[in-house]
């Protein structure tokens, strides 16, 4: 008998074949349910640069594709796209690095979430590491960057932080 079961039945395994996990592509199944989107957007980034993969996918909306936008134009990935994946679309982004090694995104950081909502006033719109980083900010006039925000004259909140 085995030390921890009743009456002698044994523990088993989930029986699968590989004895790997399946990821929900694999399976058919939808993606999790994500509460905060951007801070997934910038985790996935994250990580498809540490892991050096040269682009990545993610599921797509109109403030990811904001954000995808401001990162090409500022330089720090390559580009992105996007192309229809069933019901949502699909954003495909294309990682920059420096001399094929580097990645030229170095860090982000969410600023602003769900639990806790970040403002910043037009006098208060924060500069990172100095000027080398970028603010990402959702502003009434749409989202830009600190300093489009701070020439616009124009507050919001701020969404990120990517240096």
């Amino acid at each position: 008998m085995v030390a921890g079961t009743a009456a002698g039945h044994q523990r088993q395994a989930p029986n699968r074949a590989s004895g790997r996990r399946t990821t929900a592509e694999e399976t058919n199944e939808p993606d999790m349910n994500v509460t905060d989107p951007i801070a997934d957007m910038l985790t996935r980034i994250r990580n498809a640069s540490a892991a050096r993969h040269k682009e990545l996918s993610l599921p797509s909306s109109k403030v990811k594709r904001e954000i995808a936008r401001i990162l090409a134009e500022e330089g720090f990935i390559d580009s992105f796209d996007t192309e229809p994946d069933g019901v949502q679309e699909k954003l495909t982004l294309r990682l920059k690095y420096v001399e094929g090694r580097t990645p030229v995104v170095t860090g982000l950081k969410r600023i602003s979430k769900p639990g806790l909502r970040v403002y910043a006033r037009k006098t208060e719109i924060p500069r990172v590491l100095g000027g080398l980083g970028l603010a990402i900010l959702s502003t009434s006039h749409g989202i830009m960057t600190g300093s489009a925000a701070r020439k616009q004259n124009l507050g919001g909140e701020v969404l990120c932080y990517v240096w």
